[in-house]
């Protein structure tokens, strides 16, 4: 038997929860420094994963299958593909940037309400998430990846509600109680999809007789499964809803900015950049794939919802505040343009979208975390405390701008080739819908530069005048994901040549061929 590499990616960090927990609580930094080492060892797992994956090889790869449940006919499933792969290798990436920017987040305070703050708890709880996140893109049983996606709703849950942003405005008492109510809407929110999601995955058993999604997917290919109509739709609509829950698209989305803006910057970055990938993720691995059909049929609906929340997040981020919610409804506008792109169905539209979310998490965790920073020194994340940052803290301003101008999708930017890509994809085969979405670009680069305006240029407050500039910990953080972005802005072809075989396969489950093209010289190109 070969090495479970896949097995072994998500129980390094797993055992590293168990093992963080477990130091005594007088060894804090003891807790911080193993968190770190083993988020770097997963690191260097998902690297050989990486490497040892073929793009030209068989779908799913590096393969594991075990019985587990045999009552039910539940097994022990992992498979990736090169969308697994790009995504699992994102978060292993910044795991280690997260734990490394909040680490002193956690360290305990006087104040009544924030005695219960254990610091290993803190980096225990990344760590299993970090493991149940990897595993849901590695499964390739339903009914594990239904596990999963939900098992990761409870530590997410305590870092939301027990380790919530010390930067807050009111009293005490009433951060503790705007934390709680943020950690119950995350939680509540999730659950509900997550309850509708399991009815339909015993729909898929009972109809299907199986939990294998490579099962069920060839069965549906040969012609030996055969499902009603109205039995896929209804299906469909149960896996969607869930998946649109967590990715969040509109108007599922209002858990989102309460949860960012609550939470500390690292794990507001866990939650937007690596958890909410789970839902986009599932949209292209189990909707298109278990549901071609009803994917189609539903796609009229899903691209309006899409254009919604691409409009709708960047118009609140304009009107916002607070920065970190700024940053979260700006988030919902990115995650709009993902969604468009799996559903634009064209493979310039996927491969676009799959490359969105590994340059959304880094561009995103780029300026929350950068936010993180700016903010811990003023103690407030209100947009108007704060001016001429960029003469006290020019290196700290220069990140931050940086962070900003890809989150805009600015040209030699990651963000830039994935949100080309899906704009071009989509106005291939929906004109309209691809017009409506450019305005998302116009807006992004009204809030980011409203926000870098306000914040870091004109005179300097009294309150920001000896505010200190980024120490070696935090450039450390920062340097590496700048330097992504850049990288991948000149040259994605990395990527691009592991996840397009990948979206090539998600275009023949639903059947759908990219249009043609309709200008002579593309025609000419076609020919050739």
């Amino acid at each position: 038997m070969s090495f479970p590499l896949l097995t072994a990616t998500a129980a390094l960090p797993a055992l590293g929860a168990i093992a963080t927990a477990a130091v005594p609580a007088a060894r804090r930094t003891a807790a911080k420094w193993l968190a770190l080492v083993v988020s770097l060892a997963t690191l260097v797992l998902a690297a050989i994963v990486l490497v040892r994956f073929e793009p030209g090889g068989d779908r799913y790869q590096l393969t594991e299958s075990h019985a587990w449940i045999k009552d039910f006919g539940v097994r022990y499933e992992l498979g990736v593909d090169g969308i697994a792969v790009a995504m699992l290798a994102l978060t292993a990436l910044l795991i280690p940037f997260v734990i490394l920017a909040g680490w002193h987040d956690a360290d305990p305070l006087e104040t009544k309400s924030s005695r219960w703050r254990p610091t290993q708890g803190f980096f225990a709880m990344i760590l299993a998430v970090e493991a149940m996140v990897i595993l849901s893109f590695e499964a390739t049983d339903v009914f594990l990846f239904y596990i999963l996606f939900e098992a990761m709703l409870i530590p997410m849950y305590f870092l939301i509600g027990g380790f919530g942003d010390r930067a807050h405005s009111g009293t005490d008492e009433n951060a503790a109680a705007q934390r709680s109510y943020a950690a119950v809407k995350f939680l509540l929110y999730n659950l509900v999809g997550g309850l509708i999601m399991l009815a339909a995955v015993i729909g898929l058993y009972v109809v299907a007789g199986s939990f294998s999604l490579t099962e069920i997917a060839d069965a549906r290919a040969s012609g030996q499964l055969d499902m009603a109509t109205s039995t896929e739709r209804l299906l469909f609509l149960g896996f969607f809803f869930a998946f649109a829950v967590k990715a969040p698209l509109w108007p599922l989305h209002t858990w989102l900015p309460n949860a960012m803006g609550e939470a500390t910057a690292p794990v507001a970055v866990l939650i937007t950049a690596v958890v909410d990938k789970v839902g986009t993720f599932a949209m292209l691995r189990f909707c298109l794939q278990l549901f071609p059909e009803a994917s189609k049929w539903a796609t009229p609906v899903i691209l309006v919802l899409a254009l919604i929340s691409i409009v709708y997040g960047a118009l609140l981020a304009v009107g916002q505040r607070d920065i970190k919610r700024l940053v979260a409804y700006a988030s919902i506008s990115h995650f709009g343009f993902i969604i468009l792109g799996i559903f634009a169905m064209t493979s310039q539209g996927q491969s676009g979208a799959t490359l969105y979310m590994v340059n959304h998490g880094i561009s995103t965790a780029a300026l929350m975390l950068v936010a993180g920073f700016l903010i811990s020194r003023r103690g407030s994340r209100l947009i108007a405390d704060y001016g001429g940052v960029q003469k006290v803290a020019p290196v700290l301003a220069g990140t931050f701008l940086i962070g900003g101008l890809a989150t805009l999708s600015l040209p030699g930017l990651a963000p830039f080739v994935s949100e080309f890509l899906v704009l071009v994809g989509t106005y291939s085969r929906y004109p309209v819908a691809g017009i409506i979405a450019t305005f998302g670009i116009v807006l992004a680069a009204l809030y980011t530069l409203v926000l870098y305006q306000r914040t870091m240029t004109g005179p300097v407050k009294a309150e920001v005048s000896k505010m200190p500039d980024l120490r070696a910990r935090e450039l450390a953080v920062v340097a590496p994901l700048i330097a992504l972005l850049i990288f991948l802005g000149v040259f994605p072809k990395p990527l691009t040549d592991i996840i397009n075989p990948a979206v090539e396969q998600t275009m023949s489950d639903v059947q759908q061929k990219d249009p043609q093209p309709t200008v002579p010289i593309q025609k000419a190109e076609a020919a050739k």
